[in-house]
């Protein structure tokens, strides 16, 4: 099994800083990591990535021979993507005897909510090469500041659960810039716990803009607290205690932890409601034992 994020989110969440600080820490942890740029309009990239789509299509080519916009482009290039998943299969075969897999999207949000073209991609790799892979989804937490963004955000991250259909963590990241935008008018743990948003009521009927949409923002968020799926975890990535705590919520929601531990059932239910107090070193040095003792397996065979 080869486990992996796939990294979404809106344009400026911050998602290439995450997988260049998240391939760090992975690495510092003892993991082998490759990261895989699929999104096809970033050309600044500050880590090494082991696949570039921009090897097999460019934006900036579809833009200029199709005359499309940025929005319709990345339709295409995903779309193209998918038609060639072959040759994306084929860059990642190398990498599944040892690495742990980052992928990096595009940010266009429509992509994980209402087209088809991404989830089709992820479920072929899933299915072809047998990934394990989590739905990390960035959310930048100045959103926080304003009630009415705020429950976009929630609308957005319900919407991409549902229509992913993986394991999912929703990040507030940049929670160490929150306080630049002013004081919040509740507590952090109301909004990643996504608790009464009836409170949020009050502070959006303040704003002339929102009062006028009242009662749909009022369905919107019954909607919310129907489904009652969506709650946040925070991120500071320069933070090596909160990436730590990070990746301890994302290898227990893709069965990383679980990997090369011989216990029941009841032994796994243990740990997947438990805290998060496991030591991902010593899961690190469980896991190098593991795929040694099934090389040496194979050798033998």
């Amino acid at each position: 099994m080869v486990f992996g994020q796939v990294v979404i989110g809106p344009p400026g969440s911050g998602k290439t800083t995450y997988c260049n600080g998240m391939s760090q820490f992975l690495k510092l942890i003892g993991r082998k990591v490759a990261v895989i740029n699929l999104d096809p309009a970033n050309d600044a990239l500050p880590y090494e990535c082991a696949v570039n789509v921009e090897d097999l299509i460019k934006l900036s080519d579809v833009m200029m021979e199709h005359s499309l916009g940025p929005n319709g482009g990345l339709v295409y290039c995903m779309d193209y993507l998918e038609k060639n998943i072959d040759w994306l299969q084929s860059k990642l075969e190398p990498l599944l005897k040892d690495h742990y897999l980052l992928f990096d999207f595009p940010g266009q949000v429509e992509l994980f909510f209402l087209h088809s073209n991404a989830k089709a991609v992820i479920m072929k790799l899933i299915k072809k090469l047998n990934l394990r892979l989590t739905a990390v989804h960035l959310v930048d937490a100045h959103l926080c500041s304003d009630p009415g963004k705020y429950v976009s955000a929630l609308l957005l991250s319900l919407s991409t659960m549902l229509h992913l259909e993986l394991p999912h963590v929703n990040v507030l990241s940049k929670i160490d810039l929150i306080e630049n935008y002013g004081r919040l008018a509740f507590n952090l743990d109301f909004y990643t716990d996504v608790q009464d948003l009836s409170y949020l009521q009050h502070h959006l009927d303040q704003d002339p803009r929102s009062a006028k949409y009242r009662k749909l923002t009022k369905e919107l968020c019954d909607v919310i607290e129907d489904y009652s799926l969506v709650n946040f975890t925070t991120l500071d990535i320069q933070d090596k205690e909160s990436v730590g705590n990070l990746v301890k919520l994302i290898d227990k929601t893709n069965g990383y932890i679980f990997a090369g531990i011989e216990a029941s059932a009841v032994e796994f239910s243990k740990i997947a409601v438990g805290p998060l107090d496991w030591d991902y070193y010593r899961v690190a040095a469980v896991q190098e034992k593991y795929m040694k003792d099934d090389e040496n397996f194979d050798q033998n065979d």
